[in-house]
């Protein structure tokens, strides 16, 4: 998805891109025709917000303190430096996107596109506009769609600060009340009974048209048709029957009605042809149909203002907490009024159908497919999508009122002139209808143009087939629509992809894309979401290059949170980040992302394994870097490891090992890629250069490589043509996922530039590994799994020589003596890698079964499972005066704290006294002592028993 244009991207983009451009590169590399498409989107209400909220604090003016086409070009204004921000973000990023090709989804191509299915849709009898119940924000003064709603449950009586109010003078912090259910009587005409009714919106009264009573309820029967008198505006109230509506068992069984401002009641108000009675203005204040008492007053302040005129008037009746759930905007966080407003519609109810049938036949793929089932619920429970917002930004809608020269009295509001709203692809088109409309000349009409913009998802649902150029039939478009591939986040499951699948089987009759993969939410590495609001975004580039934590702290104040939010993300930084970032680079950033995409589940985010990822990026440098000194005599051919290797008598078993694994890192990560799993694919890779070149390969050829004798020739050969097929391989594996590094590394493998008319110029375009089948006869494959296994056997050996040595202090420098005892099963493949035990062991010598009679009773002995034994012959190497005195002052320090610890475990009290977190450490630490008082015990113990030996 096209990133909004509103500011800098934030990590959750940085994993976006990880994940998008390391498929594109893959494919490139596969041979795949591969297009990756950059572009910004306009983002209507966000981008007007923070330009609104920027203006306010640099200048102190509104937006209409400037107007709109002044407002318009301080947008562009901010659009032109930030959506070169985030162009240089991407760019930093590495990812291989066609920048020739980059969009903004309110460029020329992009805006032809969304006039174009405006009007296709309208023509089609799918759009049109109509005036009925909303979400509005008073904030925004503008409608918004139900899926922008976010909602907070209140338990009962709270107060909360709302931010479009000066605050309420009754509560020390400002705040309102919401939460209770506040009970009032209407009297009745002519009489002196009263009818109680109850509200959870105090102020909506003022525009009440009825009071709902149950048609069955005997308390009522003799005031069916009878009238209520409001009690401050000259208004009578019918008293209705409605069976629909009211509960008769709750309350008093009398519903107060409000038909403009509730859903509910605005049903009941079209049942029973109720008057529609809006009073409140755009921004939330009472109108003057609200009574010239209340006029003027914000709505949560009239609510007070009621309460207390009811209270006078000796009609209040109380109230009592009441638990509620409020609607909130998710992009201005302010509470929402149901409204009745003129707005333009989609019918999305057949293209829904369609988008459902297609994920249910298979035709369209969502991964992970445990998503299928929020896809249905949004699709199968859809409502008309309310496309019109009353912003300034955004695409303004193509639609004009036609009145003709003088008229007076036709309102454009006024559903009865619906038909003078001429849909069409520009004004000179607009007015040859408005001809054949009004039967009238050009020069008798006047034409005025819709003042409301679209929504920004209608523009973003165009964009797999408007940044190909349609509506006009362009060789891109023949080339590369319908795409293959979407990969978005979750969260916008809804918003987004569904919109565009519906909007191409629409629009263009074919699925814009065939497969759907859904990553998770990058979160802080408290689970939270990053949020501008909580203070806890960090920008990519500051995990790419560091970050000084003054810088971290800069940021805050210079956005525009509140201060007091600023405050406590300052203080959420200092916490977090209390040496600022570390400079990582963006291939660790990218590596780092990917580890944590495991399917399903959010991504919580440790910078510090980021770092983690940094010190992979050196190590994979300077790996290769030290690799090349063995390379620097080596000529590689292009048919290495199809032909000469493979063809080879004389690669010894670790290298047999090393080309194995290489093929099961191949197979790892490409299955990885295939299957999305990029945290799997990411670690195959990793364990590949890690675990077995770095580790064992690397370490195992030294020897072999520094020896340049005429009789090593050919294994040294074998070793250099090894060392290198596996380096440029493995780089080339990792290259989709780390591309910097890799390409640096790749371009100076030694044959650069020598490989034949089919070597590539840069690794990017390179062929990617892979193994087409398992049979031996494939050149691609060399696993081989019982190498494998001897190898395993040889590790184990070679962690148990390591260990004699170090338990015995061996230097480094004093090579030892190996007895290695084995199964006769594995003594083949264990001689068979001898010099390799003896290379990574710090052997002098290794003998494998060797008589029992010549093994020496000075040894030390690691028994490395049921069929094999490790001896290290120790006679003269170790001075067992010395050990044993380090050891027991070891142990003079360790006693006093096991003591100490027992002592206090033991105290009364501590049972109950102390927190099961810090007994449940305690008892760690407790078995941490008592292991090592074991453990220096047993050692002098050891050197008591060998010293004695040796004095024989």
């Amino acid at each position: 998805p096209p990133p909004n244009v509103t500011g800098s991207l934030h990590l959750g983009h940085a994993l976006t891109a990880a994940v998008e451009d390391t498929l594109t590169r893959w494919h490139r590399m596969l041979g795949h025709p591969t297009l990756y498409i950059p572009g910004t989107d306009h983002a209507g209400i966000a981008t007007q917000t923070i330009v609104e909220k920027m203006l306010v604090k640099e200048t102190g003016q509104t937006r209409h303190d400037l107007g709109r086409e002044k407002f318009l070009e301080k947008v562009w204004e901010w659009k032109d430096e930030y959506g070169g921000k985030i162009t240089g973000q991407l760019r930093s990023l590495g990812v291989s996107v066609d920048w020739s090709r980059e969009r903004f989804t309110m460029d020329e191509r992009c805006s032809k596109a969304v006039v174009e299915a405006f009007n296709l849709l309208y023509e089609k009898g799918l759009l049109y506009r109509e005036r009925r119940m909303g979400n509005w924000s008073c904030a925004l003064k503008s409608a918004i769609s139900d899926i922008e709603v976010e909602y907070v449950e209140l338990e009962g009586r709270t107060f909360l600060e709302v931010k479009t109010h000066k605050g309420n003078p009754e509560d020390k912090l400002g705040r309102y009340e919401f939460g209770t259910l506040t009970s009032f009587a209407y009297p009745v005409e002519g009489s002196e009974e009263t009818i109680i009714v109850a509200t959870t919106r105090l102020e909506t009264m003022l525009g009440d048209t009825a009071v709902a009573v149950h048609p069955d309820d005997p308390r009522y029967t003799h005031l069916h048709g009878k009238f209520l008198c409001h009690p401050f505006v000259d208004r009578k109230i019918p008293i209705i029957t409605d069976s629909i509506l009211v509960d008769m068992a709750f309350g008093t069984g009398a519903v107060k009605i409000t038909p403009a401002h509730d859903p509910n009641d605005y049903e009941c108000g079209r049942r029973h042809g109720l008057e529609f009675i809006k009073v409140l203005t755009d921004d939330g204040a009472i109108n003057a149909q609200g009574g010239e008492e209340f006029a003027g007053m914000m709505r949560y302040d009239a609510r007070i203002a009621v309460e207390k005129a009811l209270d006078a008037k000796g009609l209040y009746h109380g109230k009592v907490p009441n638990k509620m759930r409020l609607g909130l905007c998710s992009r201005s966080g302010d509470i929402l009024e149901p409204m009745i407003t003129p707005q333009w519609y989609v019918n999305c109810t057949n293209m829904a159908e369609r988008a459902c049938g297609k994920v249910r036949d298979g035709s369209l793929k969502i991964v992970p497919a445990e998503h299928e089932k929020t896809w249905f619920h949004w699709l199968d429970n859809i409502r008309d999508w309310c496309v019109s917002r009353q912003l300034w930004w955004g695409h303004r809608i193509p639609a004009w009122f036609a009145t003709k020269v003088g008229e007076v009295g036709v309102e454009r509001n006024d559903m009865g002139n619906n038909e003078r709203w001429i849909v069409a692809r520009n004004e000179e088109e607009a007015m040859k209808k408005a001809e054949i409309l009004l039967k009238c000349p050009a020069a008798s009409i006047s034409l005025s143009r819709d003042e409301d913009v679209l929504d920004t998802w209608f523009s973003s649902a165009l964009f797999p087939f408007s940044v190909f150029g349609w509506p006009d039939q362009t060789p891109d478009l023949a080339a590369f629509y319908p795409t293959s591939l979407l990969e978005t986040g979750l969260d916008i499951l809804f918003f987004w992809v569904a919109r565009m699948v519906m909007m191409g089987l629409e629009l263009t009759d074919v699925l814009p894309f065939d497969t759907v993969y859904l990553h998770a939410m990058v979160r802080d590495k408290e689970g939270r979401k990053m949020s501008k609001s909580l203070g806890n975004v960090i920008d990519p580039l500051e995990v790419i290059s560091g970050c000084t934590l003054d810088s971290l702290l800069a940021k805050l104040d210079g956005g525009n949170l509140p201060k007091k939010e600023v405050e406590k993300s300052k203080k959420d930084q200092r916490a977090d980040f209390p040496d600022g970032i570390p400079e990582c680079g963006s291939d660790a950033l990218r590596f780092g992302l990917l580890a944590y995409t495991v399917q399903g589940r959010d991504v919580s985010l440790d910078i510090k394994r980021v770092v983690g990822y940094r010190n992979f990026c050196n190590k994979l440098w300077n790996a290769t870097r030290f690799a090349l000194q063995f390379l620097s005599d080596f000529k590689p051919t292009s048919t290495l490891l199809t032909v000469e290797l493979p063809q080879s008598k004389i690669i010894a078993v670790r290298d047999r090992f090393i080309l194995s694994r290489l093929t099961h890192a191949v197979q790892a990560v490409n299955d990885g890629f295939i299957n999305y799993r990029f945290g799997d694919a990411q670690g195959a890779a990793y364990s590949f250069w890690i675990d077995d070149l770095c580790d064992v390969y690397l370490e195992l050829i030294k020897p072999v490589v520094y020896d340049t004798s005429e009789e090593n020739k050919d294994q040294r050969w074998a070793a250099q043509a090894t060392l290198w097929v596996s380096i440029e391989c493995g780089l080339r594996l990792l290259h989709p996922m780390i591309p910097f590094v890799t390409e640096e590394l790749w371009q100076r493998l030694p044959g650069r530039g020598t490989l034949g008319n089919d070597e590539s110029e840069s690794i990017m375009v390179a062929p990617y590994p892979e193994c087409n089948g398992e049979e031996k006869e494939d050149a691609s494959n060399h696993r081989n799994v019982a190498v494998e296994e001897g190898m395993a056997t040889v590790m184990k050996i070679v962690k148990a020589c390591r260990s004699l040595r170090a338990s015995y202090r061996i230097l480094n420098k004093t090579l030892t003596t190996f007895y290695v005892e084995v199964a006769p099963s594995i003594e083949e493949a264990v001689r068979a890698q001898c010099d390799d035990i003896r290379t990574l062991g710090r052997g002098e010598t290794v003998l494998i079964n060797a008589d029992p009679a010549s093994v020496p009773e000075s040894v030390g002995i690691d028994v490395v499972d049921e069929f094999t034994t490790v001896k290290m012959d120790i006679k003269g190497l170790v001075d067992y005066d010395v050990e044993i005195k380090k050891l027991e002052k070891n142990l003079g320090k360790t006693l006093p704290l096991l003591k100490n610890l027992e002592r206090k475990m033991g105290a009364d009290g501590y049972g109950k006294n102390v927190k099961e977190e810090l007994k449940k450490r305690d008892g760690e630490k407790l078995e941490g002592l008592k292991k090592k008082v074991g453990d220096i015990e047993e050692a002098v113990g050891k050197f008591r028993r060998l010293k004695e030996l040796e004095s024989k």
